[in-house]
């Protein structure tokens, strides 16, 4: 995964240990190393303001370093990079999804999460994962079938049901969809689920109906955790539909999913940067064990491996 952003950094690292002439880099230095990273980090799909953002801390890590003449310069360049990266999310949380859930649970039950994200981002395929998931932890899980608008939702979420072996919760199609969760939400907590899972409406963006039904859904529910689901390969597109969707409605968290179709690994950056939300998880396959946690740190050094 992210093998274009690796290739950035294993070659501004390389640059930059063998331009090191003395035991410091000056100003003038650093700033002709950098302009090309500028540019491998736009082509990796970073957006240009986050771009900026990274080549300034490095800039400012960079210039006076100590850098050992003999011994581990590539080490020392590396670390300046990673805590450069670090202090550029410095305002994004990191967070484990089940430590967190498991402490909610301590709290309140069932803890709900509601999904949110354009169909064909795999919003629902990606619940059914975190189903598998929570399920395979001893949890019980049931679901929502909040999309009430497109035909087949609700059947494809039921076949995901039968598959994992959780319980679906729908109305007819034109129902309120608010309703439909807040009835899974009442199912779960009479009959002891940990877990309410709710699917929703993904049709286009722009559309303010859709925006209403997801606010009315989160005043009617107050869900714990409210996820937005993105493509990472789609890049700046998805970014600006997740911008819009913020404007509107509560963003927890987000999912990246098709990470294992996509090598540049630059828009995991852009979306954490600029929506200040942290990653929950990595969709990198077609199985329901293909969700993976993320870490930010873990994100970080894998690519400067």
């Amino acid at each position: 995964m992210f093998e274009r952003l690796k290739k950035t950094f294993s070659k501004f690292v390389e640059t930059v240990v063998s331009a090191v002439k003395e035991d410091t880099l000056n100003e003038k230095e650093v700033e002709g190393l950098v302009s090309d990273l500028y540019l491998d980090l736009v082509e990796s799909d970073v957006a240009v303001d986050v771009a900026d953002a990274v080549v300034e801390e490095l800039k400012r890590r960079l210039v006076g370093v100590k850098v050992p003449r003999f011994g581990e310069r590539e080490t020392v360049i590396k670390k300046s990079v990673f805590d450069s990266l670090l202090a550029v999310l410095s305002d994004v949380p990191d967070v484990d999804f089940y430590e967190e859930g498991r402490k909610t649970l301590e709290k309140t039950r069932p803890v709900t999460v509601m999904f949110l994200g354009p169909n064909g981002y795999g919003k629902t395929t990606t619940l059914a994962k975190l189903a598998f998931q929570l399920q395979e932890m001893g949890f019980r899980v049931v679901a929502a079938a909040a999309d009430t608008f497109r035909a087949g939702a609700r059947e494809q979420l039921e076949e995901h049901g039968r598959r994992v072996g959780f319980r679906v919760i729908g109305g007819p199609y034109g129902s309120d969809p608010a309703a439909v969760a807040y009835d899974a939400t009442q199912h779960a907590k009479s009959r002891g689920y940990h877990f309410v899972l709710i699917d929703t409406a993904g049709r286009m963006h722009t559309d303010a109906n859709l925006m209403d039904e997801l606010r009315k859904i989160q005043r009617v529910v107050e869900p714990q955790y409210s996820v937005f689901v993105f493509d990472a390969q789609l890049g700046n597109e998805a970014l600006e539909i997740a911008k819009y969707y913020s404007k509107y409605v509560k963003i927890d968290g987000m999912i990246a999913t098709k990470v294992d179709a996509y090598p540049k690994g630059g828009s995991i950056l852009t979306f954490m940067y600029t929506l200040k939300r942290p990653v929950y998880f990595l969709g990198v396959g077609q199985t329901y064990r293909d969700l993976v946690k993320f870490s930010k740190s873990e994100y970080i050094s894998q690519l400067l491996a």
